[in-house]
């Protein structure tokens, strides 16, 4: 194309545009001319289109005018000095793709949130709320009690009486002893309460014995049932329920409490009305839906093994797109719990991880196949992250728009949850996913879990290769 032609394309481009005072900034990249548009109801998509040379126009966060390599320089250059405007360049590395990427999961996930967004979902929100400040301290303490647990094996305590080990072991001991003190007060802080009271509640829910803590050391029997008092009834949940309930009580108190007794008698009233419903009622609740949360779990992971296995791994990420993955944050949590029923072993978490490893598979699938080059490039930006464990920009950006990949892909990743199953997978510890999984895996089973991933990979690949592509929905969703 000649200058005078790339002259007269830029004219024809910043007319359909809007002209130079709709245009607020220019962007060339390797192919596209990315435009930031002041009113988008004055651009003619439609006649850019028709353009010739144009090969294509893209509609995001900015108006992307595709011109291909090469002619897009020459044309931003001279568009640039119509519009009276600095050219910017952006950086077309790795990284950028991968921001692009992120961009569109970004946009698609906010899409899918709106979708689903219902009374479920931002209870189970405001329910994920609580736990998400606690990771870091849950992460670290459960890796120190699977470390020390192994070195105490290994070594035959011979490390028992160290001041340096045993204060690293407290650590890891104390977490888990006094959580339920901090899921109340998280809990009372994101349903707008004092968190304070909410850690109030909590010690309610704590199951160690102190010997000024009277309902830990005496024989109290309960009313109704006449049944002695059990301390720490319902744990992490009871505290989660207290700790919502101590908000809604504070709030509801302070609605009629005159000003000048507020500070006095909201706190007292609400802390002993509290603690004496959830003694009641509360732990009672609390433990009957901890047992059968186990019963289930128990269920789907002894009983049905493998099957178990297969149907949580390949529905995790559908419950993923939805929202509703939110409310196995809890869960994890007291599966973690060296004091609970799995001592610690997090059984159901290393199933679910393989639920990433189908949807790497299935975007190496689409990348081998397809012919469509914008297409390959986001895939391929997205894969490194996703085995990383970052599987978001593969998921909202690439398979869930395409629709069959992401069912394929969970498919596949269900392959890896059965093995996962068979080798009695388990991890000390949450926070990370992918092949950073072997971080958190109980030691010596790392070879097993990369079995496990390798196979969550290839059952997403083949189901993807054979039943999960579509050339023509890929150039409908991204046109080149």
């Amino acid at each position: 194309m000649s200058k005078s032609t790339d002259e007269e394309l830029a004219k024809q481009i910043l007319k359909l545009v809007g002209g130079k005072n709709n245009v607020s900034e220019i962007v060339s990249c390797m192919t596209r001319l990315r435009l930031t548009i002041k009113d988008d109801s004055k651009v003619n998509v439609d006649a850019l289109k028709k353009l010739d040379g144009v090969l294509g126009v893209v509609q995001s966060e900015t108006l992307q005018v595709v011109l291909g390599p090469g002619k897009v320089t020459k044309v931003a250059q001279i568009f640039a000095k119509l519009a009276h405007l600095d050219l910017g360049q952006e950086n077309t590395d790795d990284r950028a793709d991968l921001e692009e990427v992120k961009k569109q999961a970004k946009e698609n996930k906010a899409a899918q949130k709106a979708k689903h967004d219902k009374p479920l979902q931002r209870g189970l929100h405001h329910i994920a709320n609580v736990f998400i400040p606690l990771l870091p301290g849950i992460i670290a303490a459960g890796l120190i009690n699977g470390i020390t647990n192994v070195i105490d094996y290994e070594s035959g305590n011979v490390f028992a009486n160290d001041w340096w080990y045993v204060t690293i072991k407290t650590i890891g001991w104390g977490l888990f002893t006094f959580l339920p003190i901090f899921v109340g007060m998280y809990a009372a802080k994101e349903f707008k309460g004092s968190p304070i009271l909410g850690g109030i509640g909590g010690i309610l829910c704590l199951n160690v014995k102190m010997p000024d803590f009277p309902l830990s050391s005496l024989a109290v029997s309960m009313p109704f049932t006449n049944k002695p008092y059990v301390a720490g009834v319902g744990g992490l949940l009871t505290a989660l329920f207290m700790g919502i309930f101590i908000a809604w009580t504070e709030r509801t108190i302070r609605k009629w409490m005159p000003d000048i007794l507020d500070t006095f008698f909201t706190p007292i009233l609400t802390l002993i009305f509290c603690g004496l419903v959830s003694v009641v009622f509360l732990q009672p609740l609390g433990s009957w839906l901890t047992n059968l949360i186990y019963v289930v779990m128990d269920f789907m992971y002894t009983r049905l093994s493998w099957i178990g296995g297969y149907v949580l791994s390949s529905t995790f990420l559908g419950l993923v797109s939805v929202g509703l993955h939110q409310a196995l944050t809890p869960i994890h949590v007291m599966l973690n719990d060296p004091t609970g029923p799995t001592h610690g072993i997090n059984y159901l978490l290393s199933i679910l991880m393989m639920a990433g490893g189908g949807q790497v598979g299935a975007g190496l699938a689409l990348y081998l196949k397809s012919k469509n080059k914008r297409f390959r490039k986001m895939v391929m930006s997205s894969i490194p992250v996703a085995i990383l464990g970052v599987g978001e920009p593969l998921m909202y950006a690439v398979t869930l728009p395409l629709g069959r990949p992401f069912i394929t892909a969970c498919l596949g990743a269900g392959f890896g949850g059965a093995v996962a199953s068979l080798f009695h997978l388990g991890t000390v510890s949450q926070g990370v996913s992918g092949i950073f999984g072997l971080l958190i895996i109980q030691p010596g089973q790392q070879i097993e879990f990369l079995i496990a991933m390798l196979i969550a990979y290839i059952g997403g690949f083949i189901l993807t290769w054979f039943f999960g592509f579509n050339e023509s929905r890929i150039n409908e969703i991204f046109p080149e």
